[in-house]
């Protein structure tokens, strides 16, 4: 088998730029979902339900465009077709997401079409992500591979970074933050707007800038014999030969996805009501009194503002972590470090009611994401040879989709023991019980064995 030759910088970096547009689209996803269904009418004890659909959709597609991926070869590339098609799917999706409550549709109808859209994106993003993951696997030699995802993740928290604050910048320059009952605030829409141009310029800039190994090449680099290529792809053989690492590193995920999942669905709540001081209404549904949070106040959309400048600085502090990562030997002390330091972050969210205090926490918890984006792929994909490399990732994806579908269907149930009868439920709990999943993650670091090419 031939080892893969050195890339330079900038042939890595094109490998992974147009994850920078992808992530734009992912991280106005994940800031302002919560709000959009908010806003649109959504109970807090239900606002979870409405993030099942992505990764239930996820868990399904990403396994597919693997291994269908892994026997594509087109004069366009073999992972850059599907980068394509699903970006452009997600850039028309943005573009009517944000305007669920602005056709005139009554509440139930919106919050419908708002849910299919987000089906849709999340499943688009994924489809458009997933690529990045598989080229690096592809192309990149071992010794490269963690400088390639040190890249993806810089490109993908930079990304973030953007995503996160064009709302609070667009209402800094005096876009409309508030609007009437059920309809989404014009900073949030021209957000998506701008998120959905960027993206298909990034994701054109990587088709262009890259070309991938044709598959004789491809076969030549990966050891792979004329009658492996010709192979099926038998997703539940390769599920009972996927190396330890696959498993033991997919535990960690378990903990470290549902404290995430936690995140984007309560962060909103819980800065309004512990740091903005946001008003409460009264409402009777079915004859039961509800309290909850008035979304068409200025102090909610603020601190809805406030959140995607919180996850900025998360994306800051992933960014600045990442750069340490490297520089520890052990990776699994790494990996548990950043854990750690991420759960510290989460609980110290219940203590603190000064909005600029709440960097420290977000930084934290940023060391927590630096680890998640980087050290799962650079063990899983030093553990697998390159045969099913992509269908190895895509079912991969399962451990991230498994624990966010787990927490969304549990998380309305588990906020609902939190709430006394008549009272404002309490969305900060939330946040310690994602810093408790994220020290119990830690713990299992320690399980992991890093394997070479089974």
């Amino acid at each position: 088998m031939k080892t893969k030759p050195d890339l330079s910088f900038w042939k890595l970096w094109n490998i992974s730029f147009g994850f920078f547009g992808v992530q734009i689209a992912y991280a106005l996803q994940s800031a302002n979902i919560s709000r959009i269904f908010a806003t649109l009418g959504a109970d807090p004890h239900s606002l979870s339900y409405f993030w099942i659909l992505p990764p239930l959709a996820g868990i399904i597609v990403q396994p597919l465009v693997g291994a269908a991926s892994d026997k594509t070869w087109t004069r366009f590339g073999r992972r850059i077709p599907y980068l394509f098609i699903g970006s452009l799917i997600a850039v028309l999706v943005m573009c009517l997401l944000p305007n669920a409550g602005s056709f005139g549709m009554a509440v139930g109808t919106a919050m419908t079409f708002g849910l299919f859209a987000l089906m849709f994106l999340d499943t688009s993003i994924n489809m458009a992500m997933q690529p990045f993951k598989m080229m690096v696997g592809d192309m990149v030699n071992e010794k490269q591979k963690g400088l390639a995802y040190s890249i993806q993740s810089f490109l993908c928290n930079a990304g973030s970074l953007v995503g996160y604050l064009f709302p609070f910048f667009f209402a800094w320059i005096g876009i409309q933050n508030t609007a009437p009952q059920g309809v989404i605030p014009d900073s949030v829409i021209y957000s998506f707007y701008i998120g959905a141009a960027i993206l298909i310029l990034c994701v054109i800039y990587t088709s262009v800038k890259v070309k991938e190994m044709p598959p004789k090449e491809y076969a030549e680099y990966h050891g792979i014999s004329e009658e492996q290529e010709k192979e099926k792809t038998n997703m539940l053989k390769l599920l009972i030969k996927a190396p330890k690492a696959f498993w033991t590193v997919g535990l960690v995920q378990f903990f470290c996805w549902f404290a995430f999942m936690f995140m984007w669905t309560y962060t909103n709540g819980s800065i309004a009501a512990n740091v903005f001081d946001t008003p409460t209404v009264n409402t009777v549904v079915d004859g039961i009194s509800k309290v909850t949070l008035d979304t068409t106040s200025l102090q909610y959309q603020e601190a809805a503002n406030w959140v995607g400048v919180l996850f900025a600085v998360q994306a800051i502090g992933s960014v600045l972590w990442a750069i340490c990562i490297p520089l520890f030997k052990d990776r699994r002390l790494v990996y548990s470090l950043s854990l750690v330091l991420g759960g510290i972050g989460f609980i110290s969210t219940y203590f603190i009611h000064n909005q600029y205090v709440l960097f420290l926490s977000f930084i934290l918890i940023g060391c927590a994401w630096a680890a998640m984006l980087a050290l799962p792929f650079t063990i899983l994909t030093n553990a697998l040879s390159g045969s099913h490399m992509g269908t190895y990732l895509g079912l991969f994806n399962g451990t991230i989709c498994i624990p966010q579908i787990v927490a969304a269907a549990l998380g309305g149930s588990i906020l609902g023991l939190f709430t006394p009868e008549g009272s404002l439920p309490p969305e900060i709990n939330m946040l310690v019980m994602a810093g408790v999943m994220l020290i119990v993650g830690a713990c299992c670091v320690y399980i992991i064995k890093e394997t070479k090419g089974e």
